[in-house]
This record gives C-alpha cells, sequence and structure tokens, in this order.
C-alpha cells in the first residue's frame, strides 16, 4: 500500500514504515537508545531526503523513549535526578545543533556531511563498545568481579559542584553529565538521533552508572531533547513530514513496550555486545554508499540546494 509524503515528496509502502517503526522501537526498549542511528539511515535508504529524515525521525524518538520509559518507572530504574541534569545540557546542545543544522543547509552541503558524521561518531563507539562489551563478557563467564573497574574515574570525583544521585549511588560532580547532555543535544539535531549510542556507554563507563538504571534514565533524557528538536526543526526548516512521523511513531510505541520484555531477560553484557555490533553494521552500510558510485550521478533538488 503506497502512500504519499507531502514534505518529503515521495511514495512510499505504508507497511514497510510501519515495520521499520516496529523494529527501532523493539531496540528502544532493549537498550535505551532513540534507535534514530538506526532509524534515519534506512529512511535514507528507502528515499527519504536526508534533511526531513533527520527532523522526522527525532519526532518519532519521542513516541517510542516515552513508551520505553514507562515500562522503566514501573521497575523503578529511572534516575530523575540525573536524567535533569542530563537534559539541561540537551536543551542547551539542541539549540546549538539546529543552528549548525540550518548553517549546512544553507550551503547545500548537509546531505553529505550528516552522513560523514554517522560514519564517524557510529564507527568510533561501536569500536569502543564491542571491545569493552566483550571484555566484560569474559569477565562474566570467569566470574570475575567486573564491575570492580569503574572506581578508575578519579577526574569525575576532582569536579566542583558535587550532587548525590541516589538512585545511581553516585556522589560526583553535575559538569559531565551536563557535558555528555550538551553533545547528545548537538547530535540530535544534526543526525537525527536520541544520542542514546553515546549516552548509554558515556553513563556506564564514564560516570559510572549501574546499567540497570542507564537505560530508564537515558530514555527520560530523549523524550524531551528530541521533542525540542522536532519543535524547532518544524519551525525554522519546516522539515518535518507529519504522515511519515506518525506512521514510525505507531510502529514506534508498540515495539518498545516488545523491547522493554527482551531487554529485561537478557544479560546486560550480552545486551551492550548485540548493540555495538549494531552501531557498526549501520556504520558498514553507510560507509560503503559513499565510496560506491551511484547508479543515479544526479538529482533534482529544492530550496538553496547546489
Amino acid at each position: 500500500m503506497q502512500i504519499y509524503l507531502p514534505i518529503a515528496e515521495v511514495s512510499v509502502n505504508a507497511f514497510l514504515l510501519l515495520g521499520l517503526g516496529g523494529m527501532v522501537g523493539i531496540l528502544s526498549g532493549m537498550f535505551g537508545v532513540g534507535g534514530g542511528f538506526l532509524m534515519t539511515p534506512l529512511l535514507f535508504f528507502i528515499g527519504i531526503p536526508p534533511a526531513v529524515a533527520v527532523a522526522t525521525e527525532a519526532n518519532q524518538i519521542v513516541a517510542s523513549s516515552f513508551s520505553g520509559v514507562l515500562a522503566h518507572f514501573r521497575r523503578k530504574t529511572v534516575d530523575l535526578k540525573m536524567g535533569t541534569v542530563l537534559l539541561v545540557g540537551g536543551l542547551v546542545g539542541a539549540a546549538l545543533g539546529v543552528v549548525v543544522f540550518n548553517y549546512l543547509k544553507s550551503l547545500g552541503q548537509v546531505d553529505l556531511l550528516v552522513t560523514l558524521c554517522y560514519v564517524v561518531f557510529l564507527g568510533v563507539i561501536g569500536s569502543l563498545m564491542f571491545v569493552e562489551s566483550l571484555r566484560a563478557l569474559r569477565k562474566a563467564k570467569k566470574g570475575g568481579a567486573a564491575p570492580a573497574k569503574r572506581r578508575q574515574r578519579g577526574w569525575v570525583h576532582a569536579m566542583p559542584f558535587k550532587m548525590r544521585f541516589r538512585t545511581s549511588g553516585l556522589y560526583i560532580s553535575v559538569i559531565p553529565p551536563a557535558l555528555v547532555g550538551l553533545c547528545v543535544g548537538v547530535l540530535s539535531a544534526i543526525m537525527g538521533v536520541g544520542g542514546g549510542f553515546i549516552m548509554v556507554p558515556a553513563m556506564i563507563y564514564l560516570l559510572g552508572m549501574p546499567t540497570k538504571v542507564v537505560v530508564g534514565t537515558s530514555l527520560f533524557q530523549i523524550i524531551f531533547v528530541t521533542a525540542f528538536t522536532t519543535m524547532l526543526h518544524a519551525t525554522t526548516n519546516y522539515t518535518v513530514d507529519v504522515v511519515l512521523a506518525v506512521l514510525l511513531l505507531v510502529g514506534g510505541v508498540i515495539g518498545a513496550q516488545i523491547g522493554t520484555v527482551i531487554g529485561a531477560r537478557m544479560p546486560a553484557e550480552q545486551l551492550r555486545v548485540l548493540l555495538a555490533a549494531l552501531v557498526l553494521a549501520v556504520c558498514g552500510k553507510l560507509a560503503l554508499d559513499l565510496l560506491i558510485e551511484p547508479a543515479e550521478l544526479y538529482s533534482l533538488g529544492s530550496g538553496g540546494g547546489h
């Protein structure tokens, strides 16, 4: 069943979009990520213009993250205090990111630079996560105490403006989580992602948060940052396709509930390995598309492109 997307100006199969939304919703519930790192490139692959994909995917992430965080609230695995600190940094970062995105769009280079950002960030983060996850798996099999090594974060404790985060069992400076939130906000605006693929490992390895609290807290912050990003894109770029967003949203909400159930039954180390493998797979596909000569060397565009 083909459906016309008015802002993207293309026709796409509605069931394909529902399926993609559901798949990304499952990832959101399992890993505590918004899923945009996977969905936005998939939208590129099926012919959605990158500017529309980035702005609209931020909208879909809100729904899938909200659905996932409800399940974590019921389990009391959301650190609201930490989430608020991350959120403050995220809102500032999102505003900065939209300014950068508008500048790139005015240059007509937004498509290339968004794709390059994906390749670089996904490659670096995926590789680091994969190595760390394999180490954690080996330690778990040997029966060693893996969490003990997380005490090596003295510089975080040495910073000023400390705050106690009781749900996470931490007493650290608010500066590192605020900076993590800032980076995630910028990425959310430029790349159309929730930023969970950066925030989740940063919360575990940099801030030393327990894995069971990380997922719910990540989703809590993602909801508000991506909602703010969507609003900015809709009012400044006019690139949010409501029809596309609704189809992705319906699939995402259903998928997030399924993903939360699956995630609760799998060991944390295995979840991190799977997430790292997904990140690297998407990175490889995007890098391949940049290197291979396209079937059509020229395309017609509108709105200030060069």
